[in-house]
């Protein structure tokens, strides 16, 4: 019996077993014995179109679709031959790099005639891939905060916290931190850090838990990591989630108010989303992480006394040498060691104001962790605060300045500002 025989007859076996399952893996692996008895193996958008039903626009790079479904139909004939397919028993398998079937060992003659194939059932009335994501998974999925509308209901809780304190408010709307920005004529665009996440898979390609690649901050970039590291190409799918730190939800409440939003019309943007030709045309509020300021991180410590340390939990002080540790990471480990009752301990805030290339304002309201991004934007919009700062240097022109949170069980309870300086 030649290959192609024995290839027929062990497919009506696989097709008869049921162990392929869904209807898009049956359909898979039969447009897979069709196109290998033709000498065929065809390309990832050709298979995503005759079995997907995808457009001939279907972008391969950014949808794992067709790699997915193949990584499954991998681990499903491994599952059928079991030992077999180690051995020089013939069997079925897909080359590595290659969307075919393949015939491995010894071809011999079937013991008895396969029963009748099952019928291919039609695909879903949607062929689009939705990753299942387990308890854990949507625990971590839990905690995202989605932008859409954020801003409106960050405005209405912003307005009755200052309603007894207006004259407060006048207060901080006149020191130059902010009036600067509230003389300027040009759109303000609030950017927050955000953290693009990607799906880690299983052996059976199930979704087992959300991850961070520091290098990868939107599809663009999960393109081209994926290019660089192929092996990783089936372990990680784009599952379009993205997440904010908690503390943005505080300081955006603390800061929509010294901007006068009524009167002034305020945009607001993902970190991950922030385009170069922004950084000329608006004045830019950023509001996160040190670790998630993205495009900005360049414009923000070009000239900083600051330098970020071996990881992004340490601030260098390049005049005295001093490296600033958040102790944050540190003691929520020891929280979840249940070590008793926990001490107080560190984190760190950074407020900038820096001059963009169009000369427009990119005020920067950032910490290490959350702790210190709360502390910044009290600081920000606390008048006694402001006036310790501008006693020291110009708020109204660039200037840096460092402060240290003491924090207890994640809440940032006072801050010192560690030193200011001119940029």
């Amino acid at each position: 019996m030649d290959a192609n025989t024995f290839l027929k007859h062990e497919a009506q076996r696989i097709q008869a077993s049921g162990i392929l399952g869904e209807a898009k893996m049956r359909r898979l692996f039969e447009y897979l014995v069709t196109t290998s008895l033709a000498g065929g193996s065809p390309k990832e958008i050709t298979i995503a179109i005759a079995v997907f039903d995808k457009s001939t626009d279907f972008d391969v790079g950014h949808d794992a679709l067709v790699r997915v479904y193949m990584h499954k139909l991998r681990k499903t004939l491994v599952k059928y031959y079991g030992d077999r397919s180690d051995s020089n028993l013939p069997s079925l398998h897909i080359p590595r790099g290659e969307y075919r079937l393949n015939v491995n060992g010894a071809v011999a003659i079937p013991d008895a005639e396969p029963p009748p194939a099952a019928p291919l059932q039609p695909p879903p009335a949607s062929a689009n891939f939705s990753p299942v994501i387990t308890r854990q998974g949507w625990i971590q999925t839990a905690a995202l905060i989605g932008v859409g509308g954020l801003l409106g209901l960050l405005v209405a809780t912003a307005v009755s916290r200052w309603r007894s304190s207006d004259s407060n408010l006048g207060q901080v709307r006149a020191d130059p931190l902010w009036s600067t920005i509230l003389a300027d004529n040009r759109p303000i665009l609030i950017v927050v850090g955000d953290y693009y996440l990607i799906g880690e898979t299983d052996d059976t390609m199930e979704i087992k838990r959300l991850i961070r690649e520091y290098n990868v901050n939107n599809k663009n970039d999960l393109d081209l990591f994926l290019n660089q590291h192929p092996e990783d190409a089936e372990r990680y799918i784009d599952v379009g989630l993205r997440y904010l730190p908690t503390s943005l939800a505080f300081a955006l409440r603390d800061i929509m108010p010294a901007l006068d939003a009524g009167k002034r019309r305020i945009n607001l943007a993902l970190a991950s989303d922030l385009t170069p030709p922004a950084l000329k045309s608006m004045d830019i509020i950023y509001i996160g992480y040190v670790s998630g300021l993205g495009i900005l991180q360049q414009s923000v410590f070009a000239g900083s006394r600051l330098a970020i340390g071996q990881s992004y939990d340490e601030l260098v002080d390049s005049q005295t040498k001093h490296t600033y540790i958040s102790q944050t990471a540190a003691q929520a480990i020891e929280l979840q060691q249940g070590s008793g009752q926990e001490p107080s301990y560190r984190d760190y805030g950074m407020l900038a104001s820096i001059r963009g290339p169009e000369g427009n304002v990119i005020l920067v309201i950032a910490g290490t962790r959350d702790e210190g991004v709360r502390q910044t934007a009290e600081a920000a919009t606390d008048p006694i605060k402001l006036r310790e700062i501008r006693q020291r240097v110009d708020t109204g022109k660039p200037f840096e300045a460092l402060m240290e949170v003491s924090a207890l069980n994640g809440v940032n309870l006072s801050g010192e500002i560690l030193f200011e300086a001119k940029r």
